[in-house]
């Protein structure tokens, strides 16, 4: 097992999921009520020295049980590692904690999140959509469940194809 993450699994026995290491990208998953603690850890402890936050996403798997996984990625500039870590959140309970008292990056990345699944980040300074019309309550864009022509559009088109002459 990659070093950071036994590590990782020493320091918090019970919010270790697993660790997978592939083509050397080293990627853990956590519970979502330890992720919190592990991004701190990552952050303050000088071994991992994880200071740079690179990006925040989210996966859709529809047929889970925990439906949504939250993805973080962090670079070490000083000690040139990298690593993910993962988090599942189910539909009904959509929230995480916000990392963005850890990293300051991470409060646009975690609003884009919110604004195209609808993944809540608790203690988030600002949460609110960033990509998407402030009035939008159609849905979220980035799930799979979302249909594909979008909602409220076919409206619009039948609006366009009535302006022409």
């Amino acid at each position: 097992m990659h070093p950071l993450a036994e590590r990782i699994q020493r320091e918090f026995p019970a919010g270790s999921v697993k660790a997978v290491e592939w083509r050397g990208d080293l990627a853990v998953t956590v519970t979502r009520d330890a992720l919190h603690d592990v991004a701190r850890f990552l952050h303050d402890e000088p071994a991992m020295d994880f200071d740079y936050i690179v990006h925040v996403s989210s996966v859709d798997w529809p047929d889970d049980e925990e439906r949504f996984e939250v993805v973080y990625e962090f670079y070490s500039i000083r000690k040139r590692h990298r690593i993910r870590l993962k988090t599942r959140v189910p539909e009904s309970g959509c929230v995480v904690d916000s990392l963005t008292d850890i990293w300051k990056g991470a409060d646009f990345m975690e609003r884009e999140v919110y604004d195209m699944m609808g993944i809540r980040f608790r203690n988030h300074p600002d949460l609110r959509r960033i990509l998407m019309p402030d009035d939008y309550d159609e849905g979220y864009p980035l799930r799979k469940d979302f249909p594909l022509q979008g909602k409220g559009w076919r409206d619009t088109f039948e609006f366009l194809n009535e302006a022409k002459p």
